[in-house]
């Protein structure tokens, strides 16, 4: 009877398996029950060894390199023998670089939002496409060059990541660990000059300028501020600081996009305000929205990651705070700016706004205080309107405006560390700031002289310069293939029939 009863309850089970509601639960609860007792194993296996084990490793390197990118500007560091790998610090690089990594989506969306319909799949494609090739680049020679050591203006170490230490320096992090966040940084510098060029560039030719910023613009001028001995570092009387990118991503990405949109030239139909039109709409206001929440939600991992520390919680907390203020102010900052002109309350001057807030906070935010991080942001809101406008006049369409939140606000970000650095923090470390006379950074308006200004102004001008002039020579090298720009059919018909076989939303009839 046993058997009987046991063969009616697998037919039963059979019976309510093919009904799709009770079959979606079962999985339902089934999943869950699995990912249930993944997690306790995972807790099992992780927890004891996170918080009582210590590992150690010889050094192979005998250079010296620097513990954190915010840091190198302040000195190199040489790795300790043997290196201590914390448990704590690597994990905390690696979920920040995670959180840097997210900022793809939030890139695609916003891209996405602010182009045509008809382009959609093409920003979403080059999204992917440039993910691909820099992790790549980046791992063949751009950490190489970019975090080798070498002289001050390429590195010469860590080749397709061979020869390589335990550690990264005496930053206690494992190597790849920083390997990893600082590809999601490089990652990003080149999806930032996607923006500006977006509805008009054949694929083709973003693969190859592409292929140049990843692999060559990026990590060789890169590494000139955050090198181990890159020559901005000993720049005389005060070096140049970049604590998690203003200049170093932001800058050259936008330089970079400035120089494409310059050579490309506007879209066909696109007639600017001083010949009486006016930029083009976006085709979802909302996506464009997320996207830019989404990048917000993964500056959390580009600033706070940049301190290369969880046990730097006061460093942490302070980037965290001060990231959050600058882009609140930064939104509204735009906001109140356009409203005057326009009487209307502008979604995307307050979505660009609170990113210009972001980009120029990168800088400076572990050596500023709250009130500091409120006012750089509001200005940064506005100088990004400001951008928009000078675009607008040279008549340079950038669908995105690229150049106003990265370039433009980026060179406003690493001038402002020169004005509102508060001279109570030093450069950081893998247990918090080195307060030492010699590690303090004070602006302008805290009794600090000039010398810091002069020496963000010199940085800034030595990489966007360089970065303008190198990108229009890269552009115009891609031009002369015939690959940069489509041809007129193919862009009236749209990038995503013409390029990629389909609309993004074949089922929708899309209103000319």
């Amino acid at each position: 009877m046993k058997i009987l009863d046991h063969f009616g309850m697998v037919k039963r089970f059979l019976d309510k398996m093919k009904d799709p509601v009770q079959r979606q639960t079962f999985y339902t609860i089934f999943g869950a029950k699995m990912a249930g007792l993944a997690l306790l194993f995972f807790l099992i296996k992780v927890i004891p060894a996170y918080f009582g084990a210590h590992a150690y490793a010889d050094v192979t390197t005998t250079a010296a390199v620097a513990a954190a990118p915010a840091a190198a500007a302040a000195a190199a560091t040489p790795a300790p023998d043997p290196a201590y790998v914390s448990p704590m610090n690597t994990m905390w690089v690696l979920v920040t670089a995670f959180l840097v990594f997210f900022m793809q989506a939030g890139f695609m969306f916003l891209e996405a939002g602010f182009a045509r319909e008809r382009e959609t799949v093409n920003v979403l494609l080059e999204g992917i496409v440039d993910t691909c090739l820099c992790g790549l680049l980046f791992y063949a020679w751009g950490f190489a060059w970019m975090f080798g050591a070498g002289n001050g203006f390429i590195g010469n170490q860590y080749y397709f990541l061979q020869g390589t230490p335990i550690t990264y320096g005496g930053s206690g992090v494992a190597f790849l660990a920083f390997f990893l966040f600082q590809f999601a940084f490089a990652d990003t510098c080149s999806t930032i000059t996607s923006g500006a060029m977006v509805g008009r560039t054949g694929f083709v030719g973003d693969l190859i300028y592409s292929f140049g910023v990843s692999g060559f613009i990026y990590p060789i001028l890169g590494h000139w501020a955050w090198g181990p001995d890159g020559w901005l570092n000993n720049i005389h009387p005060l070096p140049f600081h970049d604590f998690a990118g203003s200049t170093v991503v932001h800058t050259i990405g936008g330089m970079v996009a400035l120089a494409g949109a310059i050579v490309l030239g506007p879209r066909i139909g696109r007639k600017f305000k001083r010949d009486g039109g006016g930029p083009m709409p976006g085709h979802d206001m909302t996506i464009a929205a997320v996207g830019g929440v989404i990048l917000w939600f993964g500056w959390y991992g580009f600033n706070p990651g940049s301190t290369l520390s969880a046990m730097d919680m006061v460093g942490c907390g302070r980037v965290a705070a001060n990231t959050t203020l600058a882009a609140c102010a930064g939104g509204l900052g735009a906001l109140f700016y356009v409203y005057p002109r326009t009487k209307v309350w502008d979604c995307g001057a307050s979505v660009n706004g609170f990113l210009g807030g972001l980009v120029a906070i990168t800088c400076p935010c572990y050596w500023v205080s709250p009130l500091g991080a409120i006012i750089l942001g509001w200005i940064a809101g506005i100088v990004v309107i400001i951008g928009v406008d000078l675009m607008e006049y040279m008549r340079i369409d950038d669908p995105v405006g690229a150049w106003p939140v990265h370039g433009l606000a980026g060179i406003w970000g690493t001038i402002s560390l020169g004005l509102f650095a508060t001279g109570e923090f030093g450069a950081p470390t893998t247990t918090g700031a080195d307060n030492s006379a010699g590690s303090i950074v004070k602006g302008l308006f805290y009794g600090g002289g000039t010398d810091q200004l002069v020496a963000q102004i010199k940085g800034n001008l030595a990489i966007g310069g360089s970065a303008l002039l190198v990108g229009l020579v890269l552009m115009y090298a891609v031009k002369l293939t015939g690959t940069l720009r489509v041809s007129k059919e193919g862009e009236i018909e749209g990038l995503d029939n013409h390029e990629h076989g389909g609309p993004a939303y074949p089922e929708f009839v899309i209103h000319k």
